[in-house]
């Protein structure tokens, strides 16, 4: 079969389409033949040779896709040939076929396309995750999310609003008008505004229960004094670094503050498979009957895929983008 391979680390263009051999389903695995895949940031991290996938994962770009089941192993009684999946990986979704272990494989909900069912797995299982697993989401509370426009930030603040509490976001001012169609009540440009002194005047100095944050250091002391008593940081990724200078314990303790750390790819077989069903039980009504929906930035044929892993790196994209693999 065919897959995106990287010869060697470094930028985009470093990525070419080559032969690799097929994958072969074990006794509790389905073989899948893949119409799209989504793009994510530890894509392009693992492409750049700093973020290697965990042991016995397939060493092939992308972690999530959706397709058709074209084989299963001889213990596999739910899934048949022609069923429409989707999935989280732990590797190998830039490619024309890969196997996935039985219990991490969602039906494809009614209405929706292949390509926009490969747009959800690893954002909204992360968001969920992040949200109910670690946050401890409840119905009024107030929820920070960081790059609300990112796929994950786009799929919280949906989470956010199908549990009845609210969601504010930060983003550059041209993704705003997205966040705010999606459920977001409160829109702050990260690059002119202070975002902790806009918490304090829209909570009433209360602040907020939950913060989503992808960005780390530079964020830290202001995500703290954003905390209302008994506040979470969810801690998801360190894109603008991970080194914070002069932490005061004490400023934690005045609000009874925790802050969580979580990666998902790294996580057990048996973690994903609960955090799988549910999120199927949970979550997925919500694409048949329209309160929740796919947010795709854009789409690219997989011989495109240096220039849609640029759009991402470049930041240009509001939601996810999509590698059509499959016509």
């Amino acid at each position: 079969m065919r897959a995106v391979r990287v010869p060697e680390p470094g930028a985009p263009d470093q990525m070419t389409i080559g032969e690799v051999p097929t994958p072969v389903p074990g006794p509790e695995e389905v073989r899948v033949q893949v119409h799209a895949t989504a793009l994510n940031r530890a894509d392009t991290f693992q492409r750049r040779g700093h973020y290697p996938p965990p042991e016995g994962a397939s060493s092939i770009l992308g972690l999530e896709m959706a397709g058709v089941v074209v084989e299963t192993g001889d213990e596999v009684l739910d899934w048949h040939e022609g069923d429409r999946v989707f999935s989280l990986l732990a590797g190998g979704g830039y490619a024309e076929q890969t196997v996935v272990h039985k219990d991490l494989l969602m039906a494809v909900p009614p209405g929706l396309s292949l390509r926009e069912a490969a747009a959800l797995p690893e954002v909204f299982l992360t968001a969920y995750q992040a949200l109910h697993w670690l946050g401890g989401l409840q119905r009024d509370h107030q929820v920070l999310i960081h790059a609300g426009a990112s796929g994950v930030g786009t799929a919280a603040i949906q989470l956010v609003r199908k549990a009845g509490a609210y969601p504010y976001i930060t983003a550059s001012a041209p993704k705003h008008a997205l966040c705010r169609d999606l459920g977001a009540e409160v829109t702050i440009d990260y690059t002119a505004d202070d975002f902790a002194e806009r918490m304090g005047t829209v909570t009433d100095g209360e602040g907020v229960d939950i913060i989503l944050d992808f960005i780390g250091a530079p964020y830290f002391h202001q995500n703290v004094a954003c905390l209302a008593l008994d506040g979470r940081i969810v801690q998801l990724a360190t894109l603008g670094g991970s080194t914070v200078e002069q932490v005061s314990l004490r400023d934690l303790m005045a609000t009874r503050a925790q802050l969580l750390a979580s990666t998902l790819r790294s996580r057990s077989l048996d973690y994903k498979i609960q955090l799988t069903q549910e999120v199927a039980s949970d979550v997925l009504p919500g694409f048949g009957d329209g309160t929740l929906r796919p947010v795709i930035d854009s789409t690219y044929d997989w011989t495109d895929v240096a220039a849609a892993h640029r759009r991402m790196e470049n930041n240009e994209n509001a939601g996810k983008i999509v590698l059509k693999v499959q016509s």
